[in-house]
């Protein structure tokens, strides 16, 4: 569970990134899951950004990966565009969670 301040830090780095991930008509397939999953496996940190196609508002698609992936975290919701946070499961790719665990 992140803290109030740890999610302000993530916020802050991810105001600065672009959305890595594009959710569109063909909604929340196991292959979105998937994709957000290798994601966040290597960058722990990543920015959904929801098109106008997009069957699911950005809290259901934050809840529904939320189930689907085992320690993912929101981090934010605003309007199309969310933020989440995983740690990532190789010792060499946990950058961001050292940072974390400082806060």
């Amino acid at each position: 569970m992140l803290t109030g301040k740890q999610k302000r830090y993530l916020r802050s780095l991810a105001m600065t990134q672009r959305p890595l991930i594009n959710l569109g008509k063909n909604g929340l397939s196991d292959t979105f899951v998937a994709g957000v999953k290798d994601a966040l496996n290597t960058r722990e940190l990543i920015k959904i950004s929801l098109l106008p196609t997009a069957e699911a508002t950005a809290a259901q698609t934050g809840a529904y990966l939320s189930a689907k992936i085992p320690g993912l975290e929101v981090a934010q919701v605003i309007g199309h565009s969310l933020v989440v946070f995983r740690e990532a499961e190789q010792e060499a790719d946990r950058k961001l969670s050292a940072e974390l665990k400082k806060l």
